[in-house]
């Protein structure tokens, strides 16, 4: 990675970052540092990853996806550079380094780094950031980041630079301990997440939530988060405490920008309500943290509704641990297909599903639109559907209910 930015000219010079890592809520807490930034009249850059549609989509600057001629002349840059290296980078570093190059030329005030996968070998760690942010820890690619949760932790610490700022959201003791000594090795000050409160002041509905903010003996009340789901107060816990360091850093927004961005926040694929009469519910639920918060989410929101589940894992997930938050109030699961070559094995939950809610109905669809539709039919007044499971299935399933 480092070969190929010297090629192109360290487009990652100059540029003033934030880098987010964890397990999950990377997506939805660079969305909410992004839409109260770019509010407060910034021009802001976003990277994540996955995307759901489009490769596009994981270039923003002020929510505006990458031109589609800009997005491949800049590929087309990046592939001239590529030739003089001895080894080809891989698609993500390719990716890494358009963002790069595309946000010093537009000139972005501040970019928005996501991790793609832990942090310390992640093509994303080249940049110096103004705050490093850590959502949490939880089981995932353990095949590549440990078994543990103080080896996943470890290399999630990787981002963490000499001297700067680090936030860590809601993390358990063994991980936590890993992080803390890392951010005291590299001098980088430890802000703890849980030093904002953040409660709702309402029951949740599905068009959103009221909350109220306290942090250092101040208070920040009726703020309107046009988003259902409970476990985005954790997420907007940490945005929160990062921007708290960037305000010290220069970056000026007020409490008015603030609500007025949350208020119009839309992160799709996150709980996002698709429809209201019956609800359709779509979630990137892929891993056992994910869907736990999911359910519980949906638990607050719609208590002891029944559900029908509409479900896509790939083959190198922990299906169980996905499997077991999710049946909660499950009354029939179809079980359909993610597109791509990772999940030829989809019939495999079957069994685990059979094992676990022995009493619920199962149907088996593989191609994912015919098995929305079957959702839709097995419906029964009062219940809802939830689409769920993978980033790939999601794709598909969007594209259908909303017509992007």
């Amino acid at each position: 990675m480092e070969a190929l930015l010297r090629e192109m000219g360290q487009p990652e010079k100059g540029l003033k970052t934030v880098h987010v890592a964890g397990t999950n809520g990377k997506g939805s807490t660079s969305f909410m540092l992004s839409a109260v930034l770019s509010q407060a009249g910034y021009r802001v850059g976003r990277f994540i990853s996955p995307h759901i549609h489009s490769y596009r989509e994981r270039f923003t600057i002020n929510d505006t996806f990458i031109g589609e001629e800009e997005f491949l002349s800049y590929l087309a840059q990046v592939k001239k550079h590529i030739k003089n290296l001895s080894e080809r980078p891989t698609e993500f570093e390719i990716l890494t380094a358009i963002a790069l190059e595309y946000f010093r030329d537009k000139q972005v005030d501040l970019a928005i780094f996501e991790v793609g996968m832990g942090g310390i070998y992640d093509s994303t760690n080249v940049i110096e950031s103004v705050v490093s942010v850590i959502t949490g820890i939880d089981y995932d690619h353990t095949q590549y980041l440990g078994t543990s949760l103080e080896e996943i932790a470890r290399n999630k610490a990787g981002i963490i630079k000499n001297k700067v700022p680090l936030v860590m959201g809601p993390v358990n003791s063994p991980a936590r301990q890993v992080i803390a000594a890392r951010a005291r090795e590299l001098e980088s000050p430890l802000y703890s997440s849980s030093m904002v409160k953040v409660t709702c002041e309402a029951r949740s509905c599905l068009e959103g939530q009221w909350l109220k903010l306290v942090f250092s003996g101040q208070v920040m009340d009726k703020v309107f988060l046009s988003s259902p789901a409970s476990y985005q107060l954790e997420n907007l816990a940490v945005a929160f405490t990062a921007l708290q360091i960037l305000k010290m850093a220069g970056f000026s927004w007020t409490e008015g920008e603030m609500k007025a961005a949350l208020a119009k926040l839309r992160i799709p694929g996150r709980m996002e309500v698709v429809k209201m009469n019956p609800p359709l519910i779509l979630d990137a639920a892929h891993n056992p943290q994910a869907a736990s918060v999911l359910a519980s989410s949906l638990e607050d929101i719609l208590p002891r509704k029944k559900k029908v589940l509409v479900l896509g894992v790939l083959d190198d997930k922990d299906a169980q641990n996905i499997l077991k938050p999710l049946g909660l109030n499950t009354r029939a699961l179809v079980l359909s297909r993610p597109e791509g070559s990772r999940s030829k094995n989809w019939k495999r939950l079957r069994d685990d599903w059979s094992l676990l809610f022995p009493g619920a109905d199962l149907y088996l669809e593989e191609d994912i639109i015919e098995a929305i539709k079957l959702g839709e039919r097995l419906l029964e007044p009062g219940e809802y559907l939830l689409i769920t499971g993978s980033f790939y299935l999601l794709d598909k399933a969007r594209k259908y209910l909303t017509s992007v």
